[in-house]
């Protein structure tokens, strides 16, 4: 018993029965089909036209930002009257 391992060397059971791939077993005809979006995205993104990042793509980005900046003074407004209520005594 001195030098026998406490814990049974067999492997334990699988808990999931689904086996993974490897990226080397992976056949290497399979490409993505799809258009490569990055370099079009690199020239929009470091084209020097003085607007921030987050609002070089237009539209969708100008509605994204201002929706968030409403949202953040709406809630930072609601939660100072909140505040203000929690701080006044109930009267009865």
């Amino acid at each position: 018993q001195g030098l026998k391992p406490i814990v049974s060397t067999e492997s334990p059971a699988l808990i999931f029965g689904t086996t993974t791939k490897l990226a080397s077993d992976l056949p290497a005809t399979d490409s993505f089909l799809g258009k490569n979006k990055v370099p079009d995205l690199q020239k929009l993104f470091q084209k020097a036209d003085g607007l921030p990042v987050h609002l070089k793509r237009g539209v969708p980005d100008k509605l994204l930002y201002r929706t968030t900046m409403a949202l953040t003074i709406g809630g930072t407004i609601y939660c100072l009257i909140a505040l203000y209520m929690a701080s006044q005594p109930r009267n009865q």
